[in-house]
């Protein structure tokens, strides 16, 4: 028998009783984590509800509002019209755009519209075609080894290394 045999045991033993308390430890960090998110979040319910609640009254004054002068189906109709026109364009702010800008968008068109040509031009939409990859960058004659004005290098394909924000 090796003299440091018996340390292996303790060695075991040892790791053993760390990865309990980490566990543990984690398992407490946790709970605590989802017991403020809960909170958080039973929080905002709550606040959203009493906003709904606020938005109904404010649509009932409306109501009440017109119905002083108008018939009250014609208040109701303009009240309902009003929320309709404002979900609208909430939804309308709310939504991501459809595609990111590019030359259609620069040259004016929306997304799947159809490019015209210039009279005499044969450019769509009077605007000169983009080339599918920037021009290869390389020295010029009689500059500095550097590349040409207006060429823009491709960019490194690997992320910087940078920490992460809570460490």
């Amino acid at each position: 028998m090796k003299p440091l045999d018996h340390l292996e045991h303790l060695d075991k033993h040892l790791v053993d009783e760390l990865a309990q308390v980490a566990r543990e430890t984690v398992r407490d960090e946790l709970r605590e984590q989802t017991r403020k998110q809960r909170r958080k979040a039973a929080l905002y319910a709550a606040s959203g509800a009493l906003a709904l609640y606020a938005g109904a009254a404010l649509a009932l004054a409306v109501g009440l509002a017109l119905a002083l002068g108008l018939p009250d189906w014609a208040a109701a109709l303009i009240t309902a019209a009003i929320l309709g026109v404002a979900a609208y364009v909430l939804r309308g702010m709310a939504r991501p755009s459809a595609s990111p800008p590019g030359p259609a968008h620069a040259a004016g068109m929306t997304p799947g519209q159809e490019s015209t040509t210039a009279p005499g031009t044969g450019v769509p939409g009077g605007v000169p075609p983009v080339p599918p990859a920037p021009p290869a960058a390389g020295p010029v004659a009689g500059a500095a080894g550097g590349p040409a004005p207006g060429v823009v290098p491709p960019r490194p394909t690997d992320e910087p290394d940078v920490p992460p924000r809570g460490a």
